[in-house]
């Protein structure tokens, strides 16, 4: 779970974005790896999520939000946790 004091205040503003994401009416596990989920399948269920995200109005927000909070899981933007782990990292170093 993401760490709670790095998310965003509660109010509606702060997440209206999601009003407008791809994924709204998306089964969850499209982004979201299931218990031991490895290989061909997490590979193509993350190139699944990804292609929804990729004509995604919100991309950039969603993206933005899971790099802020450091979503720990799923598909987020378009970057698994690894994608996202490699960004954070490179800032850290930049």
């Amino acid at each position: 779970m993401a760490s709670i004091s790095r998310l965003p205040m509660p109010l509606q503003e702060t997440y209206d974005w999601q009003y407008d994401g791809a994924c709204r009416t998306v089964d969850p596990e499209t982004f979201f790896s299931p218990d031991a989920e490895r290989g061909p399948r997490r590979r193509n269920r993350e190139a699944a999520a990804k292609a929804l995200c990729a004509v995604c109005p919100v991309i950039a927000a969603c993206r933005a939000h899971a790099l802020q909070v450091r979503e720990p899981y799923g598909v987020w933007g378009g970057l698994n946790i690894n994608e996202r782990d490699m960004i954070l990292n490179h800032r850290k170093t930049a």
